[in-house]
């Protein structure tokens, strides 16, 4: 792979032969950063100009760039495709109190996406047959609002660096794909030689005890639980030793918004399963969002989550990367 560094409009100026790279492409502040040997750079290599993986998700916008005079060598840093969603907002329109969308997956990605990015970031004319129904949370930001809007839908963002024409702009193409459940095709064992972990936690908390806005007798008390299957709602399941309680405080969010907020919470510190493993060893093109899954015949504990982000090295062409799947 090589990396490919464009001008502020998108023109591709030349490969970076020996160029480092290391990517976030999705956790953390979704960031890079890019170490240049002087010998290998030239003054058209500036802040705001891209860098890019033909076809692959790997690239972003050049932000701050840094010389050391005893060092020979020029470093950048920058945000990458999906850090540059995280930073726009889905702000309500005037006089209303969510921003709510209805239509097919890729009309809706067009409409949130392309006013906001100014060429830069395209989707398709591609139909993917699907629509819904959706109400973004108040001044979500667009990665976020986006991923949970086409999860409910078993659908995931698919992002890919387009170089365009000989002497053209590139452009980022960004559109709603199905998600892959690659536990439904391959099944992960001791046997199939690939090195992974698996947790179980079974004493997290099961009762939370929210408190909102108020003061003393008046203040917003709120209860949730969680219960058997795993929901959350607001009758107690466990009692007893098998009861585990918290308080959490948010006196800052609006009262109707509450809920919401402290079923997040609760869902940080109830129950959980964790699964980790060496994804690059299937051989599969496994993207951020899909799922894999495994198991242990020994004793029979199994389990599948999604990929949540790709940790990308590059040195001098050779390519590593380390996948991280969700809550690991």
């Amino acid at each position: 792979m090589v990396i490919n560094v464009t001008d502020k409009e998108g023109r591709q100026i030349k490969p970076l032969l020996y160029a480092s790279l290391d990517a976030e492409l999705n956790s953390g502040d979704r960031d890079f950063a890019l170490t240049i040997p002087l010998d290998d750079w030239d003054d058209r290599i500036t802040a705001g100009g891209r860098i890019f993986i033909e076809g692959t998700e790997i690239g972003g916008i050049l932000g701050q760039q840094t010389i050391q005079s005893d060092v020979e060598e020029i470093s950048f840093t920058g945000y990458t495709w999906r850090g540059r969603m995280e930073r726009k907002i889905i702000v309500p329109p005037s006089g209303q109190d969510y921003y709510t969308v209805s239509g097919e997956l890729n009309a809706i990605l067009k409409e949130l996406i392309e006013p906001r990015f100014g060429g830069v970031f395209l989707v398709p004319d591609i139909s993917t047959g699907v629509t819904t129904t959706y109400q973004f949370e108040r001044f979500e930001n667009l990665l976020d609002g986006c991923t949970k809007m086409l999860k409910e839908k078993g659908h995931r963002l698919k992002i890919r660096y387009n170089m365009g024409e000989p002497n053209g702009t590139g452009w980022v193409e960004i559109s709603a794909v199905p998600i892959v459940d690659y536990s439904d095709q391959i099944q992960l064992s001791q046997d199939s030689r690939l090195k992974f972990t698996m947790s179980d936690k079974q004493d997290g908390v099961n009762h939370l005890i929210v408190g909102g806005k108020g003061e003393m007798q008046d203040r917003n008390i709120l209860h949730l639980y969680v219960q058997k299957d795993g929901t959350i709602g607001e009758i107690r399941y466990f009692t007893g030793i098998d009861e585990i309680e918290y308080f959490y405080e948010n006196t800052s969010t609006d009262t109707g918004d509450l809920k919401k907020k402290a079923i997040e919470e609760l869902e940080k510190r109830m129950n959980s399963k964790t699964f980790e493993m060496d994804v690059e060893q299937l051989g599969i093109d496994v993207d951020i969002g899909d799922i894999i899954g495994g198991k242990d015949f020994r004793t029979g504990m199994e389990m599948k989550k999604p990929l949540e982000n790709i940790v990308v090295k590059i040195q001098n062409g050779i390519v590593s990367k380390k996948y991280k799947l969700e809550g690991s």
